[in-house]
């Protein structure tokens, strides 16, 4: 009379549903007999009642009890998983004749009113009392093992899908990550013609950056302290290559440090805001790392912006932000949180450009 999920592979969630549907089944079985032998046999409401309940939570817990021994005990003594042409059965057979017995004795004690029980009639009358009490558990029975095959099959699905976004997201992410390699490399290139000793050290602090970061983007998510301190990494190996025209500032509030979101997912932002906008400006700039909380429509999102003072955008903000690490981004938000985030890129407000990320939150 209950979800045939292995007791092994609930979840407290799980338990709570099974908790709530064996509560709900024993009322509902009690009430639905209750009313039948109320109308068919003209039987006391009140004292019914209490009787029905109490043979209903007694198969219930029987029946339950049963099965999960023949979960646990069957397979070692079989050798084998135990068939449920053989587990559903007996467990209901017997489990139902026994918590009929054990409800009937404490419907008995609680109302004081003496009932004969399955065990105390003649066989014949015996058959009749289980019949009729096994009636309402074949019912449930069948309803929860129909439920339980649309929660497997349902489950399976969602499974399928999450690999496949999974799958879609580690595509994604191994295409930015020599991107972001090669976008390096070229401005350590230039440098090494300019200043090979400031080359050398842009070296030696690429070599440690680039073993944090392949390392971080090996996981599916870290928290977003985690994706500021590889962004400040970053911006120190750039400052290398562009001294005081790179002014860097990163805000982060302590209550949004542990929120979790995909490595390197503000890379790509603060590159092209370097590459497009402060290189091409001659007194550089400043280059702004936000993230906050923000109330949108009956939710909150996280909002996580990149915005710079330099050039400014070449393009109007319908066409602009389209190259490959941007799109990136795009696919990256969509497969990960789906049409609930999105990326935007707009003039800041003073000149440059303002790029903006919203990620629902729980």
């Amino acid at each position: 009379m209950s979800h045939t999920i292995p007791w092994s592979e609930r979840s407290r969630r799980d338990w709570l549903h099974w908790a709530a549907w064996q509560v709900g089944t024993v009322a509902a079985a009690g009430l639905a007999v209750t009313i039948g032998l109320v109308l068919l046999l003209r039987q006391p409401f009140s004292t019914t009642l209490v009787f029905c309940l109490c043979i209903a939570a007694g198969c219930s817990i029987l029946v339950q009890a049963l099965r999960t021994g023949a979960d646990l005990l069957l397979p070692r003594l079989l050798r084998r998983p135990t068939p449920a042409w053989l587990r559903e059965p007996v467990s209901l057979v017997f489990g139902t004749a026994l918590g009929y017995h054990l409800g009937n004795q404490l419907g008995s004690l609680l109302t004081g009113i003496a009932s004969a029980g399955i065990f105390d009639v003649s066989p014949r009358r015996a058959l009749t009392m289980l019949f009729i009490a096994l009636v309402p558990g074949i019912a449930i029975t069948v309803f929860f093992v129909g439920m339980s095959r649309l929660q497997k099959a349902e489950t399976q699905a969602q499974q399928a899908a999450r690999i496949a976004a999974e799958t879609q997201l580690r595509l994604l992410e191994s295409q930015l990550e020599p991107h972001m390699l090669f976008n390096t490399l070229a401005n350590l290139r230039v440098l090494i013609g300019m200043d090979p000793a400031r080359a050398q050290a842009m070296l030696d602090q690429l070599i440690a950056f680039l073993r944090a970061t392949l390392q971080a983007s090996r996981s599916i998510s870290h928290p977003l302290s985690a994706e500021f301190a590889r962004l400040t990494d970053y911006l120190a190996l750039m400052q290398v290559r562009m001294g005081a025209r790179l002014q860097p500032r990163f805000e982060l509030p302590a209550e949004l440090t542990g929120v979790e979101i995909p490595p390197l997912l503000l890379q790509p932002l603060v590159e092209n805001a370097i590459k497009h906008g402060l290189e091409p400006h001659v007194e550089g700039g400043e280059l702004v790392v936000s993230a906050a909380r923000e109330a949108e429509g009956k939710g909150q999102v996280l909002l996580l912006q990149v915005r710079d003072s330099g050039a400014g955008l070449s393009d109007t903000p319908d066409t602009a932000g389209t190259g490959f690490g941007l799109q990136q981004v795009r696919e990256r938000l969509a497969t990960r949180y789906g049409p609930g985030a999105r990326l935007d890129i707009a003039p800041a407000a003073g000149g440059g450009t303002l790029c903006s990320i919203r990620i629902p939150l729980p």
